[in-house]
């Protein structure tokens, strides 16, 4: 049973910074790319943020592009996401997600088919 829980959301004022992070269990997550995707209120869940299976290729949404860093430590089955610079439009709901191809080479998860989310944290940035 595959679980991904993700925590460290909050309130934040503009400028502000939050790390998210994302705890899997249920599989050797090291064999699958992994990464964020997030849904504001009254539209459809995006990508945010994505990474390779040994962490050496990121890839971003060009809304969060040098503002958000993902990582992801593979021996402790985490994925975190640090977001710097925060603004209004990055209030949404903030989910983990797994791929669902065993060992994608990249880290193209923008357009895949998701094997697992997670429940969800959420992000208010106030102005």
């Amino acid at each position: 049973q595959v679980r991904l829980v993700e925590s460290g959301g909050g309130l934040v004022q503009a400028g502000g910074s939050l790390r998210l992070s994302c705890a899997a269990s249920g599989r050797t997550f090291s064999n699958y790319v992994m990464g964020w995707f997030r849904q504001a209120p009254g539209k459809e869940r995006e990508f945010a943020a994505a990474i390779s299976c040994g962490g050496s290729i990121t890839r971003y949404a060009d809304s969060v592009k040098g503002r958000f860093t993902i990582s992801r430590d593979n021996a402790k089955n985490t994925v975190d996401l640090q977001m710097n610079n925060l603004t209004p439009e990055d209030t949404a709901l903030y989910y983990c997600a797994v791929d669902s191809l065993f060992r994608r080479t990249g880290a193209d998860l923008a357009r895949a088919e998701i094997g697992s989310w997670g429940q969800g944290t959420q992000v208010t940035v106030s102005s």
